[in-house]
């Protein structure tokens, strides 16, 4: 029999890469390197030839063909509404929200379709490699069940509206609902609770006040929609003679817990607005070209110093919560917009989808990069695939031609939860199931 090295240090899992893409800001793409993990975390990581021997495991896996990178962040989206993929397109925001989709959610939302819808985005995101997403919707106690039980990592922004809804019927029950919900998880390792005031034009000035001083408070994000169309600025100046992002930093909303989503409409003096309160933006290309909302100035934005996430935001007005596909419209549409090849480079693009959408969410120390003592949220991306070959920059490879079908593995607090393209938390036949049976109804029903 075989002695061990004395010195043979144990790990939980073992990572055999072929390339790894940490996003450690100026580190380039690695070559075949070992990820050691334990307890969740990444203990250690190095060359093959200096971490081989040095560590016994329990599960080792050999991505000899592999990109291994930080899990992707969808840092923006409303993921029961998956259950309306493809029920109203082709509409603009005010019509497909007020014609087709807030009558389809009165009709059936309750705690059921949540679950349902949830866990389909879930098993979607997992698949495609999102390690960790934000979400903005009604029930979001029914979406962290469904969290919980995946393994899955998530923000969960607990909608504030002025009028009522089946889920609360006051400006102050929303918050107060936000606020229990978010000392239900305050020490939860896998959900932090945020809040989720909709938009400037849905949100009086009386809760947004109150919402700033409690996110001071507990120290916990605002998660709102912001100038996500020309038909939201008119209205606002007409209502308040400002800019919503004016009112905001007068309600002292604007500050380094805020997390903008859209943003598709700014002026120069805006940018720096955005950069000197600290605040994030959260980019979602392809559902602002679907309800032709505008374009967020990304690069713009990026340049001045603002960190720029992205999300997907709902299958509904997307229609995929495909992170890859995400990243790679983002970083074309911005080279169409400027007129530029070079703006929105790949590396910036994968950045924007890891890194910077850990940022947003304040978890940068320990989401979002491949480094010793962070957190696990792992995946690796198969590039032994025809649309990806051959292989001269894995950054530029992913960007611009990997699929997320080719996501093989994914591990969130180092625990895997795809293994060779396959759930292994989920029922993916039962999720199916479960979802067409809502869309025979919703269709059965409108």
């Amino acid at each position: 029999m075989t002695e061990l090295p004395l010195l043979m240090l144990h790990a939980d899992t073992l990572l055999h890469a072929r390339w790894v893409i940490t996003m450690q800001p100026h580190q380039g793409v690695l070559e075949h390197q070992i990820i050691a993990i334990t307890d969740g975390r990444i203990v250690d990581m190095g060359p093959r030839k200096e971490m081989l021997g040095r560590y016994m495991a329990g599960h080792e896996y050999f991505l000899e063909h592999h990109v291994v990178m930080p899990g992707l962040v969808n840092a923006h989206g409303h993921s029961p509404m998956t259950l309306l993929r493809g029920y109203a397109d082709d509409l603009p925001l005010r019509p497909w929200l007020e014609q087709k989709i807030w009558p389809a959610e009165g009709k059936w939302l309750g705690e059921d379709y949540v679950a349902a819808g949830a866990r389909l985005a879930i098993a979607e995101m997992l698949l495609g490699g999102t390690t960790s997403f934000t979400d903005m919707y009604f029930f979001p106690d029914v979406i962290a069940a469904a969290v919980d039980a995946s393994g899955m990592r998530a923000q969960l922004a607990s909608p504030v509206f002025d009028f009522p809804t089946i889920w609360a019927g006051s400006a102050d029950e929303y918050i107060g609902k936000a606020t229990r919900l978010f000392d239900q998880y305050r020490h939860h390792e896998r959900i932090t609770v945020a809040f989720g005031p909709h938009a400037p034009y849905t949100v009086s000035d009386e809760p947004l006040r109150k919402i700033a001083v409690l996110s001071e408070e507990l120290d916990i994000g605002i998660h709102m929609h912001v100038h996500e169309n020309s038909d939201e600025i008119s209205e606002a100046q007409l209502k308040h003679g400002m800019r919503p992002l004016k009112r905001l930093k007068q309600l002292e909303l604007l500050s380094p817990r805020l997390q903008c989503v859209h943003v598709t409409q700014l002026l120069d003096d805006e940018i720096w607005l955005l950069k000197e309160s600290g605040a994030h933006v959260i980019h979602c290309p392809a559902s602002n070209l679907k309800l032709a909302n505008g374009t967020c100035r990304a690069a713009d934005l990026l340049a001045a110093g603002v960190n720029v996430a992205l999300g997907t935001d709902s299958c509904a007005s997307n229609n995929s919560l495909d992170m890859l596909s995400e990243l790679r419209l983002a970083a074309l549409l911005s080279k169409g917009n400027c007129e530029d090849a070079s703006s929105l480079p790949a590396r910036d693009a994968l950045a924007m989808a890891t890194l910077n959408g850990a940022r947003a969410m304040g978890l940068e120390s320990r989401l979002g990069s491949l480094e010793t003592g962070k957190l696990a949220d792992i995946i690796a991306i198969d590039l032994n695939h025809p649309r990806t070959q051959p292989v001269y920059d894995p950054c530029s490879t992913l960007a611009y031609s990997a699929a997320a079908s080719q996501v093989s593995h994914v591990w969130v607090n180092g625990q895997a939860l795809v293994v060779d393209h396959k759930l292994t938390q989920m029922d993916l036949a039962q999720v199916i199931e479960e979802a067409r049976r809502w869309g025979a109804g919703i269709a059965a029903g409108l």
